[in-house]
């Protein structure tokens, strides 16, 4: 399923960027993905950050925005859609995670949002929509495929999952130890949009746990020579896995991602 109107609770439904420079950043998703950048659609007088949508081939596939807070690191960010982002943001609190921004509602009738942590520190957030939905494109050559939880403590990680979304484990026979899908209720979700792994022992110890996001696109090694050309950096990779070819980096503005190639046909 590539072309999404909607999503199911538990599921993720949105990602975006945060970032210092938009302009460049806009320039360089532009040269690595194709994607276009549109400003939001907001009344004059309201600030919200240069948030925008990067749409690929007339479908939004993604947000970005200017950092928020001083300090803030520039980062992707995935969303999971609830249908009430009040009560949900109080199950992260009973789960033992945190609130750090809202739930507010996005000028424009957008939707309302939370931003959460887990009890490990990762970072995700909570999306009730109202007009929109979420990304109108997923899982093919040109937007985001997967968001994937890097953590030191899986038993922590699928307690407060479970707690918060209902959210189990599910482990794919072809993939290594400590690689899990995430599922809801035993169902796995059109295509597989989220996953858990353990952390690798050669993390440096001062990163902390985090929820990577995956973009896909048609030929990892020149993505990856666009990336260091820009300034960017390859972190990891490339590697095969059965489905595709991947690779960790770093964007030009600082901000982690990863990139697939995927081996099956494009459904374009």
């Amino acid at each position: 399923m590539s072309e999404r109107s909607d999503y199911n609770d538990g599921e993720f439904c949105w990602v975006d960027l945060a970032t210092p420079d938009t302009e460049k950043s806009a320039k360089f998703y532009g040269e690595l993905i194709g994607w276009e950048f549109e400003p939001a659609e907001v009344p004059e007088d309201v600030d919200i950050g240069g948030y925008g949508n990067f749409t690929f081939k007339g479908k939004r596939v993604a947000g970005m925005g200017e950092l928020q807070q001083e300090g803030q690191p520039p980062a992707w960010s995935s969303y999971v859609k609830v249908s009430d982002a009040d009560a949900s943001a109080a199950k992260v609190k009973e789960a033992g995670g945190g609130v750090i921004v809202g739930p507010m509602d996005i000028p424009g009738e957008a939707g309302r949002f939370a931003v959460c942590h887990d009890t490990e520190g990762a970072f995700f957030s909570l999306w009730q929509p109202n007009q929109h939905q979420g990304a109108q494109l997923v899982n093919e050559v040109g937007s985001w495929s997967w968001s994937n939880l890097l953590s030191r403590d899986l038993d922590a990680a699928k307690r407060f999952y479970g707690a918060v979304f209902r959210w189990e484990v599910a482990r794919n026979e072809e993939a290594p130890p400590d690689i899990f899908n995430w599922q809801v209720q035993g169902q796995r979700w059109p295509e597989g949009l989220g996953g858990v792994m353990r952390m690798s022992e050669e993390m440096p110890a001062e990163v902390p746990p985090f929820w990577e996001v995956y973009l896909l696109v048609e030929d990892l090694d020149r993505a990856i020579e666009i990336t260091k050309a820009a300034g960017g950096r390859l972190v990891v990779g490339p590697i095969e896995i059965p489905i595709a070819r991947f690779a960790s980096l770093i964007d030009p503005q600082g901000a982690a991602f990863s990139l697939m190639q995927p081996d099956y046909p494009d459904p374009r």
